[in-house]
């Protein structure tokens, strides 16, 4: 059950009518959790991020504050926990680290840290961000408490649909695809949110 009344009947077979290319994201570099460069800048790309060497450049001259901010979030931290098991704190800051980069909003940033944190990072692209409007604190709050409002509302609707997620995500997992409750609610937002 989405917002607005909306229901997806089977989300299984939802998910799995995405081409698998759409599923890389899930798919990080486990042996460098908290390094943070280039190659995560590049992945986020070839997800459709349009991060330009400019941007990069940018995104890189911040790179030890985004490294601080991931070493203090647990690689396997998730949104479907306790809201007070969520690392709140530390994922604001991480936030903070994009803040004010000319040309890098939420949708930017999130492709590039979600493969980092997969459980816990939705990506909140143009789709999602639209979803989750009318929690939305809107482009006149500071980037990273928008950001964690987006994060938090996105939470709730994961909370709302946890079983359902889990189920899916078992039934992928039979099938050898490993996405989080995360990524699934992604591509369910995207299967109501996008014109056929």
């Amino acid at each position: 059950m989405l917002r607005n009344g909306i229901v997806v009947d089977d989300p299984l077979q939802v998910v799995l009518g995405f081409p698998a290319s759409d599923w890389h994201f899930d798919i990080g570099d486990d042996s460098r959790p908290v390094s943070f460069g280039e190659p995560d800048l590049r992945l986020a790309n070839r997800g459709g991020a349009r991060i330009s060497a400019a941007e990069i450049a940018a995104i890189l001259e911040r790179r030890r504050a985004v490294e601080r901010a991931l070493r203090a979030i647990a690689p396997e931290a998730s949104l479907t926990g306790a809201a007070s098991s969520v690392p709140w704190l530390p994922l604001s800051q991480l936030f903070e680290g994009f803040a004010d980069i000319r040309g890098v909003g939420l949708s930017k940033m999130t492709k590039a840290l979600h493969p980092k944190r997969p459980a816990l990072m939705p990506m909140l692209d143009s789709v999602v961000q639209k979803y989750l409007e009318d929690d939305d604190p809107g482009a006149g709050a500071p980037f990273g408490e928008r950001a964690i409002g987006l994060v938090r509302a996105y939470k709730r609707d994961l909370d709302l649909n946890r079983a359902s997620m889990q189920a899916v995500r078992r039934e992928l997992a039979k099938r050898g695809s490993h996405l989080t409750e995360v990524r699934i609610l992604d591509l369910l937002i995207w299967s109501v949110g996008v014109p056929a």
